[in-house]
């Protein structure tokens, strides 16, 4: 082999099973050295409490698969562009092997690392994997980004070749261990975090979660999912989506179980999903701004109001509209909310009481296990009527219509809500009819129409 010791770097990848970057370091190196450098790569993005506290377990379960193997997980402090060439000293390795991030930081932290390992010596092979198809894979006719989601599925769909994934490896001849560094075994935080309050009451971080979540859906839901998708009270979706931001399952595994045995047309509703979530990273790469600022230039002069006192309501889930209340003490609880309920608590916020989309973004950043860089603020200028192919502004959800049509026994409210019925349920904040007017007067005051 050409290399007596590769580092695995893990970055947003945490798993053995489909990972080529894996897979490129064992064809490569006797021996491997895991590591996973703990770096505020998405700063001042840098996940929130929820999301910490998943990474913290996540990288305990990698550590034990890592065992099962014959090898083990370093966990160290970044930047990374200092710390690995400095492991690959003490290692004697000549190369470093990792997944691409497609966020705008991270693409420039892997800049770094390579003009740092370059500087020493070190080789460094970056797999493709976060993505079926990258942000830069599929144009318009006239070779810009997509804008409109529609056309940019097509081209996703043309684009996307379905592959099997690869199979995790039984062995990984482990280089030893480091001087200096924590091991992930002993390293991770096992105390109750700030958000959600019962993070393990409700989930399974970690490669072994994903592949059970995974197969229970692509067994039992995929072929009610267009039907069942949008209803909370019951597990119509694939609750994958914190599984896939921590790459403890990739993309293509998702794919090729749903796809496998399911016909095209049963399928595409939910791969339809993750073309979604690929054209989330689609629209960052091609305006990085749009993770703090509107894609729209107009909707940077929209009268937000500063209504402290709306928005603790609205995150302890005291609103009064139910609906929202259920979906905010549902992500307070488990760091999850369903999607056609954040839909509805984002709406809300934005239009409801006029609060800036960046205060949504920054309050989900902090509680969402599932928080992913690209997605989050994407999704937010989606509902504020700011981001690409976004909800027209007069789009307004009413939160009472919604939980008729879409929880309409009330079983998801009542869950989460139990004082519904009783006198300490607080009254709505806001007359839902007047804020609509009062956003859509906030909204004709600019100058265009989006």
């Amino acid at each position: 082999m050409p290399h007596r010791t590769a580092i695995a770097w893990f970055r947003r990848d945490l798993r053995l099973a489909d990972n080529p970057a894996l897979t490129h370091a064992l064809a490569h190196a006797e021996t491997i050295a895991p590591v996973f450098v703990d770096a505020p790569a998405h700063a001042p993005l840098a996940a929130g409490s929820a999301s910490r506290a998943w990474l913290d377990r996540s990288l305990h379960a990698l550590d034990g698969s890592l065992t099962a193997c014959g090898s083990r997980l370093t966990r160290t402090d970044g930047p990374a562009a200092e710390t690995l060439p400095a492991l690959a000293a003490k290692l004697g390795a000549t190369l470093v092997t990792c997944t691409r991030d497609w966020t705008p930081a991270a693409l420039a932290e892997e800049s770094a690392v390579r003009e740092a390992l370059s500087a020493v010596g070190v080789e460094l092979f970056v797999a493709e994997s976060q993505l079926l198809v990258t942000p830069d894979a599929v144009r318009t006719g006239s070779g810009t980004p997509y804008a409109v989601f529609t056309p940019y599925s097509r081209s996703w769909a043309a684009a996307w070749q379905p592959s099997s994934p690869l199979p995790a490896p039984a062995r990984i001849p482990d280089a030893g261990p480091v001087d200096g560094t924590a091991q992930a075994s002993t390293h991770a935080a096992r105390q109750q975090p700030r958000h959600p309050r019962d993070l393990d009451g409700w989930w399974t971080p970690g490669e072994a979660g994903a592949i059970a979540k995974l197969a229970a859906f692509s067994a039992a839901c995929v072929a009610a999912y267009d039907r069942d998708r949008d209803l909370p009270a019951i597990h119509g979706t694939s609750e994958l989506s914190a599984h896939l931001s921590f790459g403890e399952v990739s993309p293509r595994q998702v794919a090729w179980a749903v796809a496998e045995g399911s016909e095209d047309a049963v399928a595409w509703p939910f791969l339809r999903q993750l073309a979604w979530r690929e054209f989330a990273y689609h629209v960052l790469h091609a305006h990085p701004s749009s993770q703090t600022a509107p894609l729209k230039p107009e909707y940077a002069a929209f009268p937000w109001r500063d209504d402290e006192i709306a928005t603790t309501a609205w995150l302890e889930g005291r609103t009064g509209f139910p609906l929202v209340d259920a979906g905010m003490r549902q992500l307070a609880e488990t760091g999850w909310m369903h999607n056609r309920v954040r839909l509805v608590a984002a709406s809300f916020l934005v239009k409801d009481v006029l609060v800036p989309w960046q205060t949504g973004e920054a309050a989900f950043r902090e509680r969402l296990v599932d928080y992913d860089p690209a997605a989050n603020a994407f999704n937010w200028q989606w509902v504020a009527g700011s981001g690409a192919d976004a909800s027209p502004f007069f789009r307004i959800f009413n939160p009472t219509t919604q939980a008729k049509r879409f929880d309409p026994t009330g079983e998801y409210v009542r869950r989460w809500i139990p004082e519904l019925e009783s006198p300490e349920y607080p009254t709505p904040i806001v007359d839902h009819s007047e804020a609509r007017t009062r956003a859509l007067a906030a909204r004709a005051a600019l100058s265009t129409w989006a």
